[in-house]
């Protein structure tokens, strides 16, 4: 049946920023299709709670609180995985983020922050997972940004490092053809954490969902389908491909009203 090429028993897969959120929900929906999770992030009682949800599903967790920001830290949750596991079949690359500023305010080491929080440790778990990944035909998926494609202000260091990562995205998955396929997920407005402030302001929130064509802010479960799509062998022939998970948007549907530089 061809519901089952969604399903991924007995297979392993590595999440970085697990704790909450799209990694959460990740990581969720992945031992909801029969995989067993690694997970990590800085806060270790957020990643227990995952791994409890995890674990009343039936399936393992291994917990790895981290300084996710070091690509040697990252690194060595492929160690860590595979010395549990045996064996490592998806990653999940959540780390990311940076705070918007005017273009003024933005200074050399706010870019080269945003790099390596977004792109250099993505690169470093990949890297250190290739030997593991290869062995099993495995999946990563980068969790990107439309805002890496889009123009909107206050977004240089974010959207460069998201941009960045997409292409790098495009970059590996030929390198590591054909033994293990490389996609990434560019994601709109989700409900997490980083929009409460969004989500609790009815006016701000109405005109997040006017702007967007599909009428509503996405959630965490949106992004984790995907997810699960590229990590599982219903997308066994699909390399090197951006999936916009995004309602949508060709514009930005916030204006964080930042001053003009």
């Amino acid at each position: 049946m061809i519901t089952e090429r969604f399903l991924i028993p007995g297979r392993v897969a590595v999440v970085t920023g697990a704790g909450r959120g799209i990694g959460a929900a990740c990581a969720r929906a992945l031992a909801e299709a029969g995989a067993d999770i690694v997970l990590s992030s800085r806060t270790e009682d957020q990643l227990r709670k995952v791994a409890a949800d995890i674990e009343a599903l039936g399936r393992r967790a291994l917990v790895v609180p981290a300084d996710l920001s070091d690509p040697a830290a990252t690194a060595d949750l492929a160690a860590r995985a595979a010395a549990e596991f045996g064996r490592i079949d998806i990653v999940v690359n959540n780390m990311g983020g940076a705070m918007p500023r005017a273009f003024m305010d933005t200074e050399p080491r706010h870019m080269e922050n945003a790099f390596q929080f977004n792109v250099s440790t993505a690169h470093a778990l990949t890297r250190a997972a290739v030997p593991h990944l290869m062995e099993s035909d495995g999946s990563v998926i980068n969790i990107s940004s439309a805002i890496g494609r889009l123009a909107g202000r206050g977004y240089a260091a974010y959207g460069t490092a998201k941009a960045a990562l997409s292409h790098y995205t495009r970059l590996a998955a030929l390198d590591l053809a054909p033994k293990i396929r490389v996609n990434a997920i560019s994601v709109g407005a989700v409900a997490t954490s980083a929009l409460d402030i969004v989500m609790s302001t009815e006016s701000l929130r109405t005109e997040m969902e006017a702007k967007t064509p599909l009428g509503r802010i996405g959630t965490a479960e949106d992004v984790a389908a995907a997810a699960l799509y590229l990590g599982s062998p219903a997308a066994a022939y699909v390399t090197g491909t951006i999936l916009q998970v995004d309602g949508g948007i060709d514009t930005p549907n916030l204006d964080l009203g930042l001053p003009d530089l």
